[in-house]
């Protein structure tokens, strides 16, 4: 059966949660929408409104996790559901389509099954995460590393900000602390539609992404000790700059990863983001820097040879320039790939709904990383202009919202294993 979307019930959303801690801006449509504050709550409630509106049951867990599940008399309760969904917060002055546009697809695509007289043998269960994009509490995806297991409960609850509150008191200020855990582990599907936030799609005119695999990210962080000295009084060949020798690490990195690009692996990229200089003062020869590096890819292997030119590049400073350095890797998540069987479905609404799709990886993260450990996972894209994302000037076409919803609709029923009236 064709499924037909209503593309303005679907943008009314959007659009209504982008009002939620709007940031006047010159250019686009800009939200500030961190866990826990008011913006958040306002956000968090009105999705409740709408899941309640739509006869889903409404449930929310110890860390935040919202989540309304439709169950029907056709649906056997005690079949695991499928679930779909993403997040509700933000960056800073970020868009407003990251996150609410997976939201409430997942939302549309309940809505779009009512209306067509859908009767699921299964469950129906649409997710808004906490804490996905992070900066306030974590580094990111914290409700769904607390619903896999890779965090506890107690352990994320004490999280504290920059001010000192804890995630607990955030959630419970804002009404949305509740009890228990989502459990992915008894989802039968997880399907998540997110925007590119690169080209690809843009550039190949392709409607809907199906992401094969979820890149791989490793942070390190590099110490170059030098000596710190008076910059007028101390000569060139008496200085240990430890600013000129973080230098060839910023280009070691860039080189490492243009030739993995040119190799083995086209989407590995590698990143030199931070550097925190000492003691920082210009008329000073700097005596210490710690650069933040960034290695993400789709192949392990291809992280590792970047993190590995890295040390050899720090061995090699050591030897030439005579500074000290060390090197740690605090931050390490393997590459994830997609399901298989839910991709091929993916393609097949594609294909039934006579929409374009295009197989391609995602170079940033997603909650799928994790819920993907738990159960079968996909991860759907919507173009991005100008691969534009986390900024005001983040936007997707109406139009390629409604398609790539009417592809996850289609995926998501037959995962439910839907019949029509």
């Amino acid at each position: 059966m064709t499924l037909t979307v209503d593309t303005e019930r679907l943008r009314a959303d959007i659009e209504r949660t982008g009002e939620f801690g709007a940031v006047p801006v010159e250019r686009g449509h800009a939200r500030t929408v961190r866990c826990g504050t008011d913006a958040n709550r306002r956000a968090r409630e009105y999705l409740v409104e709408q899941l309640r509106a739509a006869d889903l049951t409404v449930e929310i867990d110890a860390v935040g996790n919202v989540a309304g599940t439709w169950c029907p008399s056709s649906a056997d309760s005690a079949a695991d559901p499928v679930a779909v969904g993403s997040h509700l917060d933000s960056v800073p002055e970020g868009g407003i389509f990251d996150g609410p546009l997976g939201v409430y697809a997942g939302l549309e695509t309940v809505r779009t099954l009512q209306d067509a007289g859908a009767r699921p043998a299964r469950p129906i269960t649409l997710v808004s995460f906490t804490e996905e994009e992070g900066g306030r509490f974590a580094d990111g995806l914290l409700g769904s590393s607390v619903a896999t297991g890779r965090r506890g409960v107690e352990e994320a609850l004490e999280l504290t900000d920059a001010d000192g509150v804890t995630l607990d008191e955030a959630l419970t200020d804002t009404g949305f602390r509740g009890e228990g855990l989502l459990n992915p582990e008894g989802w039968t599907a997880w399907f998540e539609l997110h925007v590119e936030q690169d080209t690809v799609l843009e550039s190949a005119a392709v409607p809907v992404g199906v992401v094969t695999t979820i890149t791989g990210i490793t942070h390190c962080e590099a110490h170059i000790e030098g000596e710190p000295n008076h910059a007028g009084a101390t000569g060139m060949d008496d200085r240990t700059d430890a600013l000129a020798a973080a230098s060839e690490l910023v280009l070691a990195v860039e080189r490492a990863a243009e030739e993995v690009v040119a190799t083995d692996s086209t989407s590995a990229v590698g990143t030199v983001g931070s550097l925190d200089v000492s003691p920082n003062a210009t008329n000073v020869v700097p005596g210490a820097v710690t650069a933040g590096i960034d290695v993400r890819d789709v192949r392990r292997a291809s992280m590792d040879r970047i993190v590995d030119r890295v040390r050899e590049t720090l061995a090699r400073l050591e030897r030439e320039r005579g500074v000290q350095t060390t090197l740690q890797r605090p931050f390490d998540l393997d590459p994830t790939p997609m399901s298989d069987q839910l991709r091929r479905a993916v393609h097949d609404a594609g294909a039934q709904a006579g929409v374009e799709t295009l197989d391609l990886p995602s170079g940033a993260a997603h909650d799928t990383m994790h819920v993907a450990d738990a159960t079968d996972a996909a991860l759907l894209f919507a173009p991005s202009r100008d691969g534009i994302s986390h900024n005001p000037l983040e936007w997707t076409d109406w139009d390629d919202c409604a398609a790539a919803t009417r592809v996850l609709a289609g995926a998501v029923a037959d995962a439910a294993d839907v019949q029509f009236d």
